[in-house]
């Protein structure tokens, strides 16, 4: 066991990938000399050369069409987006190439690439650098949509993404690349990729988030258990596809549910979820389905960016407004 900050451990699967396969690149604007603007790709050029990990023109647009070209002669590129708020040159070929050439082939083709979004707010960044741009993407058929919460997943879920046929989204939180665990370098995946998982058991109401929000969600179950509020909290993992049972038995438990994202409420990912519960859980619900999001605003300066953002407080607002009912 090996304890590791969440950015060092998606640099450790990274490494374990190259290692394992050859025909894994990564690439991206300062993935090479520089390690990346995180440092997550640290290393990574100084040990497996100039020509499998690629620092690349400041174009997002040429830096995943160029992976689509790759994927197709066999290779599996790993792209970084150095920021949320820069995939947006990149959509055109994220939508209309990569969701789709699987299925403008008749099946023929596979895009085996992993597209790498360091993704929220919380670091005190500039305009372009705090987007929680998910939605777009889980709403695009053809792609497949993960974001992770913690080190353990970060390491394992991003072999496994690298490992698929299929293009993937790879969402990181980037105001938790510092939070650390310990990860079993020798072990093996719990779960696969597309699993949803129960970080914590309760019995009053079930909380639901990924990725930077799984740990604002565990901090409020905390300080409701001091309360005696029992809190079940569940980490989606996969946005696309969706990992439902596990939610609706914790939901025909609990008979309340709570989804927290920080992307902007409307139609976010968590009204999708609200829907689903809602056709699922109907006669096992004591409450409507709330939600606790960011706000219907353009991401707001660093200096004010933790009235934008949902904390713990509005989380346990949530679960006091779907209790009172």
């Amino acid at each position: 066991m090996t304890t590791m900050a969440l950015g060092k451990a998606i640099n450790a699967g990274l490494r374990r990938a190259m290692e394992r396969d050859a025909h894994v690149l990564v690439m991206g604007e300062d993935v090479g000399k520089l390690g990346g603007v995180f440092r997550v790709t640290d290393g990574l050029q100084k040990d497996f050369g100039e020509d499998r990990v690629i620092d690349t023109p400041l174009a997002e647009s040429g830096i995943v069409g160029t992976a689509v070209g790759l994927a197709l002669r066999g290779y599996r590129p790993v792209c970084e987006i150095q920021f949320d708020g820069f995939i947006f040159p990149a959509t055109d070929q994220i939508i209309s190439q990569v969701a789709k050439m699987h299925f403008r082939s008749g099946g023929r083709l596979r895009l085996p690439v992993v597209i790498r979004v360091p993704f929220g707010g919380g670091i005190g960044a500039v305009e372009h650098h705090s987007e929680s741009p998910e939605a777009y993407f889980v709403h695009t058929p053809g792609l497949k949509v993960v974001a992770v919460s913690n080190p353990v997943d970060a390491y394992w879920m991003i072999q496994q993404a690298i490992e698929l046929d299929d293009p993937v989204l790879f969402f990181e939180p980037k105001r938790r690349y510092w939070d650390k665990a310990e990860v079993d370098e020798d072990g093996s995946a719990d779960l696969s990729l597309a699993a949803a998982r129960v970080v914590q058991a309760g019995t009053d109401a079930t909380v639901v988030a990924y990725g930077p929000m799984v740990r604002t969600c565990l901090d409020a179950a905390a300080a409701a258990g001091d309360e005696s509020r029992s809190l079940e909290v569940i980490d989606l993992r996969s946005l696309s596809p969706l990992d439902l049972p596990i939610l609706y038995e914790s939901v025909r438990k609990t008979g309340r549910c709570i989804v927290v994202h920080e992307a902007p409420r409307t139609l976010g990912g968590g009204a999708e979820v609200a829907a689903r519960v809602t056709e699922e859980c109907f006669y096992s619900l004591e409450a409507p389905v709330i939600r606790v999001t960011g706000f219907d605003t353009p991401y707001p300066p660093a200096r004010v960016e933790e009235e934008y953002l949902p904390d713990l407080d509005r989380v346990l607002d949530g679960v006091d407004r779907a209790l009172a009912y």
